[in-house]
C-alpha cells in the first residue's frame, strides 16, 4: 500500500528490536520523500538509511518505516518527480525497483559522474561513502 499522506504511528511491538526502542515512527508518503531528496545536488548521494535518519529528525520520531520508505520511493521513481536516482541502498547498491532496474539506475548515476562497480554479484556505487554529504 502506498501512503498518500504521512502517518505517525506507534512502533509495533514486533519492530521494537529493529528500531532499538519504543515510541513513534513515520510512514512517509512519496511527497515527503520528494521534498527530502529535492535538494540533493548532482554528483551526491543519500543512502536509504540516512534518508530515514533525516526524516526521523525532521518529524521528531524514533524511527521511519523502511518498508513504507521503499514503497514510497518506488512510487516516486515511477512518477519521475525529483532526483530519486540519487538515493541508493544502505550498502551502496543500486535499486532494482526504480524504472529500468539497476541498469537505468546506473545510467542516471554515471551521467552525474558517479562510478559504478560491476565486479560483484550486484552493481554498486564505487566508494559510495565519498558521494555522501559530510
Amino acid at each position: 500500500m502506498i501512503m498518500q499522506a504521512d502517518a505517525i504511528v506507534d512502533i509495533p511491538a514486533e519492530r521494537v528490536k529493529f528500531f532499538g526502542t519504543t515510541g513513534r515512527m513515520l510512514l512517509p508518503s512519496p511527497a515527503t520523500l520528494q521534498a527530502a531528496i529535492a535538494d540533493i545536488p548532482a554528483g551526491q548521494l543519500l543512502t536509504t538509511d540516512r534518508l530515514r535518519q533525516r526524516l526521523a529528525v525532521q518529524f521528531k520520531v524514533e524511527g521511519v518505516c523502511p518498508v513504507t520508505t521503499r514503497r514510497s520511493l518506488k512510487a516516486l521513481a515511477q512518477t519521475g518527480d525529483g532526483p530519486y536516482w540519487r538515493v541508493i541502498n544502505a550498502d551502496g547498491g543500486l535499486n532494482a525497483d526504480y524504472p529500468g532496474g539497476v541498469t537505468a539506475h546506473a545510467d542516471h548515476l554515471r551521467e552525474e559522474g558517479i562510478t559504478i562497480d560491476v565486479s560483484g554479484k550486484k552493481p554498486k556505487v564505487s566508494d559510495y561513502q565519498t558521494y555522501l554529504p559530510r
